[in-house]
């Protein structure tokens, strides 16, 4: 199997070339950049850069910057950026803006041939007039008029939003988008890739096929909002083939795919805007969001969202895809590459009173189920810290955790048990406690065997650690659920905790990523995270219930 998993679109691409139609298969990804790209984005990037891949062909990498007002250089180098980071490399990197010459002369041919005409109407007055399916009044200008005033208005004669170029298709086309689509309007802005050379742009509908005919594009994928925008789409390459330096054929065709749309997070641009800028988040690489730059600074592999992908597969048919799938891709990935460590969140001091010294015992990373060796030496000492979670005054029936008269194993070490509770303001502050004699890798003589086992570092040797626990962005699966996406923010979508960390990761390369026994996988933030700072994200919890081998 390719990289992109049998789906509608790989059986037509396969009959294509069997067929003949194409020699070789070009594709492209197309984002405009006016923002950074999110995890909804991976499945258009894995679908084109992946069909390339898997049937020989090409793919490019194209910025769709038709409109100046709000694209941004800063964007397309993040796009570039995302892009290589999820592992493909463009065969060439394109931009809509070096080809508005071109586009120019395709756009005065429509004219010279009846097929496009000046417009003056207000936006307001042109989409009542389409929405009754009637026609401008300045519909039936002369061909020379409308050279005329196309050409004044690429002069810069004419102010933002005075007058547009529209298609000349059919006013009562029963799709609306064929109703005298908008091709060109004027905006006097500077444009971030091509400064001040145009004050007329194209608009995505007539601009987008003109780049495929251009760069030779055989497979047009786009989402399914645009399924109706192929008319146009179909009705530009038409005119235009065999012309303005086109050929008669081989030309793209456009096919339309269901965009990725995932639970408890926002895919939406303006929903995106408003939690930056709103101050909701620190920035466009908070861990909280579901950009590509967060999910990175988060620890999420590159591997995990291809893999997310494929699993959820390509179709024609929208859904909602739970977080549960998401994490579970994401905890499959890292399982075969985290080494096991020992941290405490949310420490509570215990002191073995009847320990001296220290001593380092060699512990491995591995489970047995991964085929994998190593270990390290860990630190014990007559003072650690256990989590407060795992130690109760008063336990639950079926608890296996520490509590009076239970004893507990410390992982890779001694069974301990309970001699006494130190409180301070009804809170408790410290356990005192005994290590089992002769219990290191083997059971207590006396046949009182503990309860569970729990994880513990060293107090004298454990790293501070500050821990952000990240989770999901919102309660609820739909954020629109009630109206305000803003009401359904997780407030808990990011807790900070101060703990500790075993001094073995002190060592190890920064990017490595761990699975904290218990706990879930953690990496060092790449922004924060510091030698004698550390600061660790949770990647991803363990899943409920789960127990780390």
């Amino acid at each position: 199997m390719g990289l992109v998993p049998p789906n509608f679109i790989t059986e037509i691409v396969e009959k294509d070339l069997r067929e003949g139609r194409y020699e070789r298969i070009k594709t492209r990804f197309p984002p405009e950049p006016n923002g950074y790209l999110h995890i909804g984005h991976a499945r258009s990037i894995v679908l084109n850069f992946g069909l390339a891949r898997d049937f020989g062909g090409e793919c490019y990498l194209r910025m769709d910057d038709t409109n100046p007002e709000t694209e941004k250089e800063e964007y397309a180098r993040a796009i570039l950026e995302d892009v290589r980071w999820l592992g493909f490399e463009p065969d060439g990197i394109f931009y809509a803006s070096d080809y508005f010459e071109r586009m120019y002369e395709c756009a005065l041919l429509l004219i010279q041939e009846g097929k496009a005409y000046v417009d003056d109407l207000s936006e307001e007055e042109m989409s009542a007039l389409r929405a009754e399916g009637k026609p401008s009044p300045y519909r039936e200008r002369s061909v020379e008029e409308n050279l005329d005033l196309f050409q004044r208005m690429a002069r810069g004669e004419f102010p933002t939003g005075s007058r547009v170029l529209r298609a000349k298709i059919d006013p009562a086309h029963p799709n609306f988008k064929l109703r005298d689509p908008v091709l060109y309007r004027i905006v006097h802005a500077p444009h971030y890739h091509v400064g001040d050379r145009w004050v007329v742009y194209p608009l995505y509908d007539y601009a987008h096929p003109l780049e495929d005919f251009m760069e030779g594009i055989t497979h047009s994928l786009c989402t399914l909002e645009f399924e109706n925008n192929r008319a146009i789409y179909d009705w530009v390459i038409e005119n235009v083939k065999g012309k303005c330096g086109f050929p008669l054929s081989p030309r793209p065709h456009q096919y339309e795919f269901a965009r990725l749309d995932l639970s408890h997070t926002a895919l939406s641009k303006r929903k995106l805007i408003r939690l930056v800028e709103g101050g909701y988040v620190s920035g466009w690489d908070d861990p909280r969001l579901p950009t590509l730059r967060a999910l990175r600074r988060r620890g999420v592999r590159p591997e995990a969202i291809i893999e997310f992908v494929r699993r959820t597969g390509i179709s024609r048919n929208e859904a909602l895809i739970p977080m549960d799938l998401f994490e579970e891709v994401v905890r499959d990935d890292l399982n075969p590459v985290a080494p096991r460590v020992l941290g405490v969140i949310d420490p509570l001091e215990v002191v073995l009173t009847n320990y001296e010294g220290e001593e380092w015992i060699e512990a491995p990373y591995w489970p047995r189920d991964i085929p994998k060796e190593g270990s390290r030496p860990l630190p014990f000492s007559g003072r650690i810290y256990i989590e407060r979670s795992d130690f109760s005054l008063n336990p639950p029936k079926g608890w296996k955790r520490f509590a009076p008269g239970q004893r507990v194993r410390l992982r890779h070490a001694y069974v301990i048990e309970l001699e006494d509770v130190v409180e301070e303001g009804g809170e408790v502050r410290r356990l005192k406690a005994r290590v089992v004699p002769g219990t290191l890798g083997a059971n207590p003589e006396d046949g009182a065997k503990p309860k569970g086992v729990i994880h513990w570092v060293s107090a004298a040797h454990a790293l501070p650690v500050e821990f952000r626990l990240y989770g999901r962005l919102f309660l609820t699966a739909d954020p629109e659920e009630g109206g305000d996406f803003l009401k359904n923010l997780n407030p808990k979508a990011l807790e900070v905790r101060r703990g500790f960390i075993e001094p073995s990761v002190a060592k190890d390369p920064r990017e490595t990523r761990y699975q904290l026994e218990r706990l879930g996988y953690f990496w060092q933030d790449p922004v924060d995270s510091r030698p004698e700072a550390l600061v660790l994200n949770r990647i991803v919890p363990l899943k409920e219930g789960f127990k780390a081998g």
